[in-house]
This record gives C-alpha cells, structure tokens and sequence, in this order.
C-alpha cells in the first residue's frame, strides 16, 4: 500500500513540476523530457533483469545446495544458546525457539523465500502464547526487530544488483555491508532489550556479544590505519575469499549429506531464473516512476536542499545521491532498490554514491512492510515499542553505513 502511494506520487508531482516549468519559465521540454525518460527506464529495466538471470540463477543455486546440506540448520545450532536468553518469555521447551534460530540463520544467509516462512510460522508459536492476542508480546517484537535490523550475512540480491549494473567488482560491498548491518542489528538488539529489561550481561549473552564486537572493532581499526590501496586490496581479498569458502563449504556439506549436489542446484538456479523474470514488471515500474521523477528536476530539488543542509551543517555533500535509498527503505524495499538503481545507473556502480547505495540497500530492511506482515499473520494492532525500535535500528545502519563508505571507499 505504501509504494502505491508512493509510485503515484512520482508521476503526480513529476506532472505538476513540469506543468509549472511550462506555464511560468516557458520550458517546452518538460513533458517530452519526462517521456522519453519512462521510454528508456522501462527498456533499461528489462534489460537490467534480463542481465540479473544469470547471476541470480548461480547464487540461487548455491544457496539451495547450502540449504539441503543443513547450513541454515548448523547456523542455528551455533546461535541457539544466544536466542535462548533473547527471548526469556518463551518456555524452554516451546518449538518457537527452533523456528525462531531458522528464520533468523535463513536472514543471514540471504535465504528470503526460506526467512519468511519461518518468521511467520514462529510469530503464529509465540502468539499461541501470548495472553493478550491484540498486543504484540515481548518475544514477538525481539524477534520483528531483529528481522528488521537488516542482519544479513551474504548480501546476494545486492551483489547481483550491482552486477547488473556493470560494476567492475559486485562483491566490493560485501564486507562493509556485514558491518554496517553488525551496527544496525545492535542497537535494535539493545534498544528492545533496555525496553524489555533483558539481561545483557549474561555470561552468555556477553561472550556471543564481546566476540562480535571484538571482530567488528578489529577489522575497522585495522582498515582505519590503513592506506587506500591497502583497505581496497585486503577488502577484495577477504570478500572473495569468504565467498568462495562459503560455496566450495555448501558443497561439501551436501556431499557429506549425500545431497545430489548438482540437481540441487539446478533447482535452486531455476528458481533463481523464475525470480528474475517475475521482477521485470516490478523492476520497470520502479524504474519507470523514479526516472520520471528525476527528468522532471524533483529529484535534484530534493538533493540540492539536502546538501544545503549538509553544508549548513558542515558536513560533506557526496552522501546526497545515495541518501533517497536510504529514506525509502523503512518503508518499501521496491521503491529503495529502484532509488539504488537509479544512483548506479546516474552516478555509476563504481562511484562513492553507487557503493554508498548499496550499502545503505544493505544495512537497513524494510520495518513498515515487516511489521505490516509479521503482526498482521497474527492479526496484532498494539505494535507497542515495535516500531521506534526498528526504526532506531534503521537510523544506526545509515549512519554506520555513511562512515564505513567512507572509510572504504573515500
């Protein structure tokens, strides 16, 4: 409901700022402007999926193969004992903790078709528990902002984005998206458990917590001490390697399961190529809407206030393209992946704003439309501090994001 109003809004304001430009600057260019830019959006559109076939057909594949050989079920095993102390309104023996683990490790591995499922599944368990149907439960707000705080181990649909859009090296971003997304999930983790009143410093919930904390401050401090072409090379190393160590360890996995690694694949791959041709439309509206919107100058409207803004404040102006991305996200991931689009298409994948982008694609997910379909499985409307959490988680993700572009990219 959200992008409708928001699509509609594209080509409404887009209609009257060129009207405008019409009637009182005398600017005859206007509305062929406008059209041939939805001309070319929508050919760009079809042929940015068409390009996404492929790659999204390897990971899709990849990720069937590590789903039959049990590496969302071995992720869960590994964070289970965390969970167990996130989530102490649940009885122990209750079965929301394992789907709980599943959809959480399906998230990080970019297994959406498996994450959703799982999520609702496991918010239908705890509402089975909860004593007030209408109110969401403590458990199932820990576990909405959780799935809204963005974690994601392997971003494949930003990769393959990128990939599409010619950059020189789509998984570039991927080790500054797992950070940022570690500073999002943070403070949404602390945010409902200062809420909640959950225990933090649990010998537990402190050694997960400190050991993460200590990998993330590492690595930045590493990168922070660093020269340029240092920070580039060890960046594209380390992505690379962590990569392919996860494909050539999902395979090995399904051979030790005595999974038909190849068949497997194969499945997962043409569901990959299902996907890909299912979001042409979506792609060429978004597309379409956005680019209608830029022809028209709202866009640079809306980027020129931004950076006075910026400039008011003393702070750069370079983060201005990529900003929009970020605005959109809490609310439609449609419209923020065409924005993304939209900055790599203008800018280039390669450019600061493009990464920039992409990680704030990365960092963040789509609170509204996470909270409208999780609470609304269970027909809950007293969101409690659902929202603000999420949205707190939100904003941490976008500003982490802004400094580790910098840092990585800068």
């Amino acid at each position: 409901m959200v992008l409708n109003y928001i699509w509609i809004a594209f080509f409404l304001v887009a209609f009257v700022v060129a009207l405008v430009k019409l009637l009182f600057l005398g600017d005859t260019g206007s509305f062929s402007s406008i059209m041939q830019a939805a001309f070319d959006a929508s050919a760009n559109g079809f042929t940015i999926a068409l390009g996404l076939t492929g790659v999204l057909s390897l990971w899709m594949g990849i990720m069937k193969i590590g789903e039959r050989g049990g590496a969302t079920r071995l992720l869960s095993r590994l964070v289970a004992p965390l969970f167990r102390h996130l989530f102490p309104g649940l009885p122990r023996d209750s079965p929301a903790h394992g789907t709980i683990v599943m959809n959480l490790a399906a998230n990080m591995l970019g297994l959406d078709n498996a994450a959703t499922p799982a999520g609702l599944k496991a918010m239908q368990q705890m509402q089975e528990l909860n004593p007030d149907k209408g109110r969401a439960s403590d458990a199932q707000i820990m576990l909405l902002v959780l799935n809204t705080s963005g974690l994601t181990l392997i971003p494949v649909s930003i990769m393959v984005y990128r990939a599409g859009c010619g950059a020189e090296n789509p998984a570039d971003v991927f080790l500054p998206i797992l950070l940022a997304t570690y500073f999002s999930t943070m403070v949404g983790l602390i945010a409902v458990s200062i809420y909640q009143r959950i225990n933090l410093f649990h010998p537990v919930v402190l050694a997960y917590l400190a050991g993460s904390a200590l990998l993330v401050v590492g690595a930045l401090w590493y990168f922070s001490g660093a020269s340029r072409e240092e920070v580039e090379a060890v960046s594209s190393v380390t992505s690379g390697l962590l990569l392919f160590s996860v494909i050539v360890g999902f395979i090995v996995a399904g051979l030790w399961r005595r999974v038909n690694v190849y068949d497997a694949f194969i499945e997962g791959a043409r569901e990959g190529f299902s996907v890909a041709v299912k979001i042409i439309p979506y792609l060429v509206a978004i597309l379409a809407g956005v680019s209608v919107f830029r022809a028209a100058g709202c866009m640079e409207m809306i980027e020129t206030g931004l950076a006075q803004a910026c400039e008011w404040a003393g702070w750069g102006t370079d983060v201005i393209p990529a900003l929009p991305t970020a605005l959109m996200k809490p609310l439609s991931g449609s419209g923020a992946r065409g924005l993304m689009i939209d900055v790599m298409n203008v800018h280039g994948a390669d450019s600061f704003a493009g990464r920039l982008a992409s990680l704030f694609q990365g960092a963040t997910d789509t609170t509204f439309y996470i909270i409208a379909v999780y609470f609304g499985a269970v027909n809950i409307k007293n969101t409690r501090h659902a929202i603000p959490c999420g949205l707190l988680a939100d904003l941490a993700g976008i500003i982490a994001a802004i400094f580790i572009a910098y840092l990585f990219f800068s």
